[in-house]
């Protein structure tokens, strides 16, 4: 006679699998999405991928039309703790540590996706082989050999010691110029050649370490933001040619320690900046500060749409502003804390942050779909 296991028998548990059990689901929720970024897309056409860099040092790629249709009904009344855990397409072992940006190098499928982390490294693997590691298994792709390796400098000090290397917090690209620029720990930004990989040009200046860069390939210039408070821009001959310091004119520098996002519009005319709990824009031409706000929490990135910025921070909310600095509109979002805003050019954006929790909103101020980062085994 055939007989069951009673419900609750304890000569079943596995112990071992109950803490791993623990363990993942620990992980999954401490985990946290330090960037996103759309794929290439041809213009006026809806994304398609999602890449997003994590704490774990994993870049995972993300199918949206498939998170659209795995998406719960009722997913919008959902908190972060119900979201469901969704599987990438590709999920790559990019760093030793957090995975703290990512980027594409170029356009469509010949383009490379770049990241960098914490173990001071820029990588790049081609987008085509990520996107046919979506057919082989994860633990295949997540040792998909990169096209790109660069590794920061080390130091010289006392006896010839070298100092650890530095973690890269940023990167920007300039595809025509054939260069990488990386916003490093060491208070320096470097300029490698792609096709050499070598460092072609170092910007020393910064009293504090670098949280971002960007490029402005209009002017030939590079802008940094800084934990010294202040954001500044260099001429590609490695000279600084102006200082920006949001918080110079306050009497007090609690909310303006120091610039840990900057932007630039289409126009490459306006810089935002989020200073702590402070967002400023900067007339370029003028060298000046057009207006400044305070906010309620601490602003962690910040983009442009058209004329408006959008602004994310310490708070579950996606904020919009004029060039004024006159709030416009202010939409919920699931991340607890958001590390990342994102616009595609048909109007979606995308949010991540805390819990590994990304937020995808479409051009009307509704939630397209919310999902849980799957974390690195």
């Amino acid at each position: 006679m055939k007989t069951t296991v009673a419900e609750g028998d304890c000569r079943q548990w596995d112990e071992d699998a109950y803490r791993d059990s623990i363990l993942e689901e620990r992980e999954s929720h401490s985990l946290t999405i330090f960037r996103t970024v759309f794929s290439p897309s041809p213009t006026n056409q809806n994304p398609k991928f999602i890449v997003a860099a994590s704490s774990d040092g994993s870049i995972a790629t993300y199918s949206l039309s498939s998170l659209i249709s795995s998406t719960p009904l009722g997913f919008g009344n959902s908190r972060a703790q119900n979201l469901f855990v969704a599987e990438p397409n590709c999920l790559l072992h990019g760093h030793d540590g957090p995975a703290y940006d990512v980027k594409f190098y170029g356009d469509g499928e010949d383009s490379l996706l770049l990241s960098c982390g914490d173990d001071g490294r820029i990588r790049g693997w081609k987008w085509m082989d990520v996107l046919e590691a979506d057919q082989d298994s994860l633990p295949q792709s997540g040792d998909l050999k990169p096209l790109l390796d660069l590794t920061n400098p080390q130091h010289k000090g006392p006896w010839g010691a070298l100092s650890p290397i530095p973690e890269t917090n940023a990167i920007a690209v300039d595809t025509q110029g054939g260069s990488i620029y990386a916003a490093v720990g060491d208070s320096c930004a470097y300029c490698w050649d792609v096709e050499e990989s070598k460092i072609k040009m170092t910007f020393k200046g910064h009293a504090g370490y670098l949280h971002s860069i960007i490029a402005r390939n209009s002017c030939h210039q590079i802008i940094t933001g800084s934990e010294d408070g202040t954001a500044r821009i260099w001429g590609k001959s490695g000279k600084c040619s102006n200082v920006i310091e949001p918080g110079k004119d306050k009497k007090s520098k609690e909310f303006f320690s120091y610039v840990s996002c900057i932007s630039l519009d289409a126009t490459e005319k306006w810089l935002a900046c989020g200073s702590g709990r402070n967002l400023s824009v900067w007339n370029l031409s003028a060298s000046e500060r057009i207006s400044g706000v305070s906010t309620r929490a601490c602003i962690q990135d910040i983009c442009f749409d058209d004329n408006q910025i959008l602004a994310v921070g310490a708070e579950p909310v996606v904020s919009r502003y004029d060039m004024n600095g006159v709030v416009l509109s202010q939409i919920q979002c699931v991340p607890r804390s958001t590390f990342s805003v994102n616009l595609h050019p048909s109007g979606v954006t995308c949010v991540a942050g805390y819990g590994g929790v990304v937020d995808v909103i479409s051009q009307f101020g509704s939630h397209l779909c919310s999902f849980r980062c799957q974390a690195y085994k």
